[in-house]
């Protein structure tokens, strides 16, 4: 209850606070999505301006088949978590996941969520195998090395891959990355202590929600009858 200023009642419980979701994304997808978009834009626009006959109206209408595509599978990808649901953007569609509803994350060639009795990919968190070996490399270094941080206790194994006492410490606590661990090994344990930690909250109940990404697939479609008309019309 609230008083009529809107503070709360003496005798009532004291609100939840509310934090803000925390997003994980690819950084070298936005990069080379962005050098992509410069380029094609750079190439359509002098097709455009120097180009004569129908070549200006083809460089119009491949715009949106190229650029769209780019967008949603280098710029669109993240997944967004807070304390009531995992939200996973991927090109084409976005799965909303309340956390009772995830059963499991994995991260092997891929990161893939469980929830509803399906499996999505997540685009968001590429799985890189090159970084994966070196963090192994650095784990076995700071073992050898008799590192009480990174070598005390026994390994576990989670998704297919091996991990350390304190695995996943330094992306559920919000510290340093831990160098001994790939990154997308990281976030999958971060989300999974999400999903274990609040998937018995009261508003982190209900279905898994999918849905499609028509503002990407409908201009590409139309920029791609376009194209094959234009092309078919010679």
């Amino acid at each position: 209850m609230t008083e009529s200023d809107g503070t709360p009642h003496p005798g009532s419980a004291a609100p939840e606070p509310q934090y803000a979701d925390r997003s994980y994304r690819s950084v070298p997808g936005i990069i080379s999505g962005v050098m992509l978009l410069a380029v094609a834009g750079w190439l359509i626009g002098d097709a455009v301006i120097s180009g004569t006959g129908r070549t200006p109206w083809i460089a119009l209408a491949a715009a949106p088949v190229f650029a769209f595509p780019v967008i949603a599978y280098t710029l669109r990808p993240v997944v967004y978590a807070n304390e009531r649901r995992l939200l996973v953007r991927n090109p084409l569609r976005t799965v909303e996941a309340p956390w009772a509803a995830v059963e499991g994350l994995r991260a092997g060639y891929s990161v893939e969520l469980f929830a509803g009795g399906r499996k999505y990919q997540v685009w968001a968190v590429p799985v890189s195998l090159r970084q994966r070996k070196r963090a192994n490399r650095q784990a076995a270094r700071a073992a050898a090395a008799g590192d009480p941080v990174i070598s005390g206790g026994n390994p576990r194994t989670t998704g297919g891959r091996n991990a350390n006492p304190l695995a996943g410490r330094a992306a559920r606590t919000g510290a340093e990355p831990d160098p001994t661990r790939a990154w997308s090994d990281q976030v999958v344990d971060s989300l999974q202590e999400l999903a274990e930690r609040n998937a018995s909250r009261p508003d982190a109940a209900g279905p898994v929600d999918v849905r499609w990404c028509w503002w990407i697939i409908a201009p590409t479609l139309a920029g791609l009858v376009a194209l094959v008309t234009l092309i078919a019309v010679g």
